[in-house]
């Protein structure tokens, strides 16, 4: 499988594809010039060569994944994939960088344990999370031990840490906020895009459920420029607060003219951030989310209000790379991870990864669980796969007939997917029905075209077009 999984690195490494939908046994690899490296294990070759462009990928891929996004249960996980690449689009480099900080208390210690930790998740090394978490634990042996001078300047180290980490995300938000503005108009009508064509179910279908390991609000910033309803946990209007209550609301409307018969607003979809947000603050025993504008300098003038006192935003952040789970089974994130599992583990759902590059292994756990449901199904979308991950649970998972995988610069570039692999974000009933109608008529003026040929082959030519002239009319008037 290491052979494997460092052949299909190289190809991607390279600027190569890896495909793999519909009745695909294997994952079809594919050099930047759209070579196929394996034909052996592809049955769909093009006659031009064997060589695959964007005309012969669209071919394959956008009905395959508009039937899968009419599923019964549709979900997406959005990893930090996402961000780096409309942060790209809008002039940025990356988002925010996961790179690992340097701890000077106890510095080796935390460095080696944060190594076990990512080792232990299948990593080869550690990075901010793993080292936030592995001196939160070792803060709590110093309290314990009553090495309180130790004690109090590694909490002073990790509280500036965390402080930097959260002004980072801040700052990659600010990046796209005041970029230039054709390419943040560029940047934002590709998210646009994108998220309509997961959005874009009827109304009578169930809603679609996001998910997000990231701590930024790019995704809520997405859909308010879409005119997506999204709903989640928090509730109320100036400060809302977190419940643990799941009841299913919903948004329905009354047809002018008709009482009694509510109907379904198209474009609602469920939000759920499963490590948490950087505007989530936590306020004595409650979780608040505040009012924290996309692209602001800094939280902390946010936090000046009566309501806020002792308020901590640092608490809200979850660091989930620990093997253990420990954190996941904290409040709120048990709920989180709730929603997440009773989402995706139900029969006829399929779940869409785009730029999550399974490292937690809960989230993995979860996926892994409902890949055991028969009807299920996994698409995987991702621009790269740097350490392997992606496709170690690809291999190890042996649910091959249940997953899909989009995978390179160009099939996993979300400029590509949006205007050319995606669904047609098309939502409203007019849109729908004139493409029934269209249906409709080809296969009509099919019929005709068929009956014309036939009257050709036994009549002169200025009685085919008459005949031919007449069925056409005959066929609309009807």
């Amino acid at each position: 499988m290491e052979d494997i999984i460092k052949e299909s690195q190289k190809v991607l490494n390279n600027g190569g594809n890896i495909i793999k939908t519909r009745d695909d046994r294997e994952l079809i690899l594919l050099d930047k010039d759209g070579n196929i490296q394996n034909a052996d294990s592809c049955g769909w070759l093009p006659e031009n060569d064997g060589k695959i462009n964007k005309s012969v990928f669209r071919t394959r891929i956008e009905p395959w994944l508009t039937s899968l996004f009419q599923s019964e249960h549709l979900s997406l996980l959005c990893g930090s994939g996402i961000t780096n690449a409309i942060s790209f689009l809008a002039g940025g480099s990356s988002s925010t960088t996961m790179a690992a900080s340097s701890f000077t208390t106890y510095k080796n210690e935390i460095e080696e344990a944060a190594k076990k930790s990512a080792k232990a998740s299948g990593r080869d090394s550690g990075n901010i999370e793993d080292q936030i978490r592995t001196a939160n634990d070792l803060l709590r042996g110093l309290r314990i031990l009553n090495k309180n001078t130790e004690a109090d300047s590694l909490e002073k180290e990790l509280n500036d840490i965390i402080s930097e980490f959260a002004k980072s995300i801040l700052e990659s938000e600010k990046a796209i906020a005041t970029a230039a503005d054709d390419k943040r108009e560029n940047a934002y009508s590709v998210l646009v895009n994108f998220f309509l064509s997961f959005a874009s179910r009827t109304g009578n279908r169930e809603r679609l459920n996001i998910f997000t390991t990231n701590y930024d609000r790019l995704i809520e910033v997405g859909a308010e420029l879409a005119g997506i309803h999204l709903m989640d946990r928090f509730v109320g209007t100036m400060m809302p607060i977190f419940r643990s209550s799941r009841l299913n609301l919903d948004i329905h409307y009354n047809p002018p003219g008709i009482r009694g018969e509510p109907r379904y607003l198209e474009g609602v979809a469920r939000l759920t951030k499963l490590h948490g947000s950087v505007d989530w603050v936590q306020n004595k025993d409650e979780i608040r989310r505040i009012g924290l504008p996309f692209g602001a300098d800094d939280i902390a003038p946010h936090l000046n209000a009566p309501g806020l006192k002792g308020a901590d935003p640092l608490k809200l952040m979850i660091y989930p790379n620990s093997s253990k789970d420990r954190e996941t089974a904290e409040y709120p994130y048990v709920e989180l991870f709730r929603d997440f599992a009773a989402a995706i583990c139900r029969p006829n759902s399929t779940l869409v990864t785009y730029g999550y590059g399974f490292g937690d292994e809960h989230i993995n756990r979860i996926i892994h669980d409902m890949l055991t449901i028969p009807s299920t199904h996994l698409v995987v979308i991702s621009f790269d796969d740097p350490i392997g991950r992606i496709l170690q649970f690809y291999y190890e998972s042996a649910h091959y007939a249940q997953m899909s995988v989009l995978m390179g610069s160009n099939l996993g570039n979300i400029t590509n997917l949006a205007n050319d692999y995606l669904p047609k974000s098309a939502i409203d009933r007019t849109t729908i029905r004139m493409a029934e109608l269209l249906q409709h008529r080809m296969g009509a003026a099919s019929s005709a075209s068929s009956t014309s040929a036939n009257a050709t082959s036994l009549t002169s030519s200025a009685t085919s077009s008459t005949t031919s002239t007449s069925t056409s009319q005959s066929t609309l008037a009807k």
